[in-house]
Order: structure tokens, then C-alpha cells, then sequence
């Protein structure tokens, strides 16, 4: 996810944190306390994507490829990672170390703060169809939510406008809640976001500042609202985001009945559960052959026409006369024996296969189909020529490839 996604979350977690324990009994400890869970929260909602650092490890695009999202998005090290945010703070922070030493609900909330915050990290992460790994050195596949655009009006807007409730000066309160609703004002009139979620997400901003408001500087009801709030988008984006990949797998294979469906990633349109882009990878053995799709998909036509999808979405894609549920945007047909043969002799490309879930390649480049239509290019495009007769790259991870099915590898 977006580091304002979160961010927002962290601070609400540890505002919720804060708020469910005994106050301290000096009133500037209670402020110091406040201050430290939600520093620690919103830091430790952020912390794990310092692995950008890790980046000149390996040429462009693997150390960014192979790195973020790595070692620091694993449930093993968010433990050293927490300790390491953990001892900063204690060394840095007097009031808050004197604190930590005198009080025991301090204490508590400041580890619920840093649990909460890496693991929330973790959770968001996962919603979306880049993925993580969480479970490394134990199992190291790539896990994939396609659930969640990677940025999401709807956490900024939840948790965002709460917390900004929360604001004593009332001119950066103000503030605060018009930016939150600007962003995506902003997008929804440059059709990105659809106008009937937009007046959704004022909707909710209106409900949840009135309870927040209400709650004053000790009261749980709008955080607790907002928690559920989110939660429930993400279970209507999971519902959505299957019958999706349902509808997808039937429809290809009523196309193809003699090739099989081995992957389908999927991404929401932002604020959004009825549309989707969709990247499908199917395998034909008897051919030697697989087939990568990209489309659009609506799960629910009746409603929403494939094309009534937000137009900056479609990539150009212009849905066939007749059409209400799907529209392909682009079809490749890959050699397997090819794919096999570069992943064996190209230690390079090897590398990147532990990256690409829709491998595309010919004798110049190879990219990654889900990410064709990123308005910054195809981060994820190697280029064969730069990498040729240098040695084999170090510090590679080893993640499990996403396409062992197509490889040919053992429990593929």
C-alpha cells in the first residue's frame, strides 16, 4: 500500500491504543504517553519499507524488484525490526524512556503500538496484487490478496478524517480534512475514481467526523467505526475480487477449453469493488505454448457496464459492440521450451523470475505483464543487453518463483 494508507492506519491504531488504557496520573505523562504511541504506531506502519535501501544490492530493476517487500516484509523480522525501533526511541526520547521505566500500562501500550503498527504493515500489504512473502525462510512463495488498489481513498478517508478529528486547532483540522477530500475530488474529475464513490467517501467523512467530535479527547466510538469500517471494504473487495476471478476463469476457458488457468491477478479500480483489471495466465502443454490476457472485468454488468469503468483505467481499452461484463486489452503467447531454456542459461533472468508473476519476453527485454500500464513505464522491464557477460548477480533472495508452474518445477 501507499505510505499515506499507512500512515493513516498507524495513527489510528495507536490513537485506539491509547485511548483503551488508564490514563496516567500526571497529565504531562498522559501527553507524553499520547505522543509516544502514535510516533511509535506510524513509525513502525512505515518501518518495513526502509528495504528500498536495500536496492543498489543488485542492478535496476532486480534490487527493486527482489528487495522491496523482502526480508523486512517477513513475520520473522518484524521481531529485530521492532526491537531496533524500539531501542531508537528508548535512547532518543528521555520523557518517553522515564515513562517506559515508571509505568506498566506505558509499557503495554508501547508494544501493542509496535505489534500493531508492523503488523498492519504486513496485513495491507498483502491486500494488493504485488504481494509478500511473510512466512520466509519457512515457506517462501509469494502471496497475493487482489484485493486493494495499491492506493486507496478509502483508508485515507476513514482513518484520515477520524484522526484529523482528533486535531485541536481547529484551522489544521480543517485543513487536514480538505486535503484528504481534495485528493480524491481530484482524481474522481480527472476519472479516476467514479462519482457516486466519491460522494461515498463524503459520506462517510461526515459521519465519522460527527462521532469523532462527539467522542471528545478520551472516547473509542469513531475509531472503533473507522477499524470496522475498513475491515468491511476489504471483505466486500475479497467477495468481489473472487467472483471476479470466477468469472475470468470461465470465461477464458469457454475461449480456450484446452488450455488451463494458472493464474488470474486481479486489481480493483480505487474506491470501486465493481471493476477490476485483470492480467490471466493460461498453459497449453500440447502446444508448448502459454497465453497472457489483459482486461478489464465488471462483476456486476447489470450495474456497471464494463465500459462505464473510470475511463483513465481502461488503458484504451474499448469493450467489444455487445459487451457488458469483460474487455481484453492485449493477448501474448510465450514458448515454454523458450522460457525454460532463458531461465536456465540466463542467471539474470533467473533472478527476475523470482519476481514475475506474468512473464512476458522476447530477444531484447522481458517485463512484467501486470505492470504494463504503470504511468511511470514498465518498472519491471530487464533488458537482456545491459546484463549480458557480466557475472551472475549476488545477494538475490530466495523466494520461491510465482511461475513454477510454468518452469516445470517440482510441485508445480
Amino acid at each position: 500500500m501507499d505510505n499515506l494508507s499507512h500512515s493513516v492506519v498507524g495513527l489510528a491504531a495507536g490513537e485506539l491504543i491509547h485511548r483503551s488504557l488508564p490514563r496516567e496520573a500526571d497529565a504531562s505523562d498522559h501527553r507524553t504517553r499520547h505522543r509516544l504511541l502514535l510516533i511509535s504506531c506510524w513509525l513502525a506502519s512505515n518501518f518495513p519499507d526502509l528495504d528500498i535501501l536495500l536496492s543498489p544490492l543488485l542492478p535496476a530493476p532486480l534490487g527493486f524488484l527482489l528487495h522491496h517487500r523482502g526480508h523486512t516484509h517477513t513475520v520473522l523480522y518484524v521481531f529485530p525490526q521492532a526491537f531496533l525501533l524500539a531501542g531508537l526511541m528508548w535512547l532518543l526520547w528521555p520523557a518517553a524512556r522515564k515513562l517506559l521505566h515508571e509505568s506498566r500500562n506505558t509499557r503495554a501500550g508501547f508494544v501493542l503500538a509496535l505489534l500493531a503498527g508492523f503488523g498492519l504493515h504486513l496485513l495491507m500489504d498483502y491486500l494488493n496484487s504485488y504481494g509478500i512473502h511473510p512466512f520466509h525462510p519457512f515457506v517462501s512463495r509469494w502471496l497475493y490478496g487482489d484485493m486493494v488498489f495499491i492506493l486507496e481513498p478509502v483508508f485515507w478517508v476513514t482513518f484520515g478524517v477520524t484522526m484529523a478529528m482528533t486535531v485541536e486547532r481547529i484551522a489544521l483540522r480543517f485543513l487536514f480534512v480538505v486535503l484528504l477530500l481534495g485528493a480524491p475530488l481530484y482524481f474522481t474529475m480527472h476519472s479516476f475514481l467514479p462519482w457516486a464513490g466519491f460522494a461515498a467517501l463524503c459520506e462517510t467523512a461526515v459521519v465519522l467526523g460527527m462521532l469523532q467530535h462527539r467522542a471528545g479527547v478520551q472516547g473509542r466510538r469513531a475509531l472503533v467505526v473507522a477499524f470496522l469500517l475498513g475491515f468491511c471494504f476489504v471483505g466486500v473487495q475479497g467477495l468481489a475480487s473472487h467472483q471476479a476471478r470466477n468469472e475470468v476463469t470461465a470465461i477464458l476457458h469457454s475461449r480456450d477449453a484446452a488450455s488451463r488457468v494458472v493464474d488470474v491477478s486481479l486489481s480493483s479500480f480505487p474506491t470501486n469493488p465493481m471493476c477490476w483489471t485483470f492480467v490471466s495466465v493460461e498453459r497449453n502443454d500440447a502446444a508448448g505454448m502459454y497465453r497472457l490476457r489483459r482486461g478489464v472485468i465488471s462483476v456486476l454488468p447489470g450495474m456497471v457496464q464494463v465500459a462505464a469503468c473510470p475511463a483513465q483505467f481502461l488503458d484504451g481499452v474499448i469493450p467489444d459492440a455487445g459487451t457488458k461484463g469483460i474487455a481484453f486489452a492485449q493477448e501474448v503467447r510465450e514458448s515454454l521450451a523458450q522460457l525454460r531454456m532463458l531461465e536456465e542459461h540466463d542467471c539474470y533472468f533467473r533472478a527476475w523470475l523470482r519476481f514475475a508473476r506474468a512473464p512476458i519476453f522476447d530477444t531484447g527485454s522481458a517485463s512484467d505483464l501486470r505492470f504494463s500500464s504503470s504511468p511511470r513505464g514498465n518498472f519491471t522491464t530487464l533488458d537482456f543487453d545491459a546484463f549480458r557477460k557480466k557475472e551472475c548477480p549476488k545477494h538475490v533472495p530466495e523466494w520461491d518463483f510465482p511461475r513454477a508452474d510454468l518452469l516445470g518445477m517440482r510441485g508445480s
